[in-house]
């Protein structure tokens, strides 16, 4: 049984007999009273995301997963094809129920899928993943006594905010679980 205080991003936990991801978590304590937990929960198989705050006695469940290996085939439309690595069988993810990781995938990935009651239901992603950036518009000097960013789209087609000095062509590392740029290689 997990506690308020295990309730970390990315913890997986068994609520209403369903498997979510803590995607958001702060912790609060008012005057007198226990301490209470503000989380924002997204459920594994349908993507949607659900705010619950709970109370300090409480106790959740963590979730049974199983995880396995797989490869990232192809996308079309709101479909995510891959192949599991062991058994060779191909099966298909809707975008809505991979979230944003959906951005990250490139063709020949591999990746861990995340099984709830034997049926495939997500994916996992290394943290830190290195794509080529195929387009940014070019730095400019000037004002840049803060950090300073421009938009840049990625290999994958994902867009996120890079320092001015990054160009095309540059491969970066991504943090998969923010979406944001961590260094360049």
């Amino acid at each position: 049984m997990l506690t308020i205080n295990d309730l970390k991003i990315g913890t997986k936990v068994n609520f209403n007999g369903e498997p979510y991801v803590v995607v958001f978590s702060q912790h609060s304590k008012l005057g007198r009273g226990g301490g209470m937990m503000r989380t924002k929960l997204r459920n594994l198989i349908t993507g949607t995301i659900l705010e619950k705050t709970f109370a300090g006695a409480e106790k959740l469940e963590e979730a049974e997963l199983e995880t396995k290996k797989a490869q990232f085939l192809y996308k079309d439309h709101e479909q995510y094809y891959f192949m599991d690595s062991a058994t060779f069988e191909q099966f298909a993810l809707p975008k809505k129920q991979l979230g944003h990781l959906a951005d990250f995938l490139k063709e020949g990935a591999e990746v861990d899928i995340i099984y709830f009651n034997e049926k495939p239901i997500n994916i996992n992603l290394p943290i830190k993943i290195t794509l080529e950036v195929t387009y940014t518009e070019p730095g400019f000097r000037g004002n840049t006594a803060t950090n300073v960013l421009k938009p840049a789209t990625l290999e994958t087609g994902a867009q996120i905010q890079v320092p001015i000095f990054i160009k095309e062509g540059d491969k970066i590392v991504v943090d998969t679980r923010t979406g944001e740029y961590v260094e360049r290689i």
